[in-house]
């Protein structure tokens, strides 16, 4: 199963920026992002395995433009929480029209 990392930055170039920083430094894949309060705190959720997801989200918060309001590693997350992750993932594909 493969970990995931959670990084929480006010505004979209924040978010943008810290998922830049974190799939260019280790090993992790885009899973999903969240806004909230009309894209004032964004989620980025990154997958990988938990050495790269740990060395990713690190990375992201001592280099990115934006210090982040939150951010987690999960090492082995619960089928629930994986599936939570799924669901905004496919709502962003909906929206992207590609309900695949």
């Amino acid at each position: 199963m493969k970990s995931l990392g959670l990084i929480e930055v006010s505004g979209v170039t924040g978010a943008v920026d810290c998922l830049d920083i974190m799939c260019k430094s280790a090993d992790v894949e885009f899973v999903t992002w969240e806004r909230k309060l009309g894209g004032r705190l964004v989620t980025v959720i990154v997958q990988g395995d938990i050495s790269a997801v740990t060395a990713a989200v690190e990375n992201a918060v001592a280099g990115g433009i934006v210090k982040p309001c939150a951010h987690a590693v999960i090492a082995s997350p619960h089928e629930e929480t994986v599936r939570m992750a799924q669901l905004s993932a496919s709502r962003i594909l909906k929206k992207a029209g590609n309900p695949s």
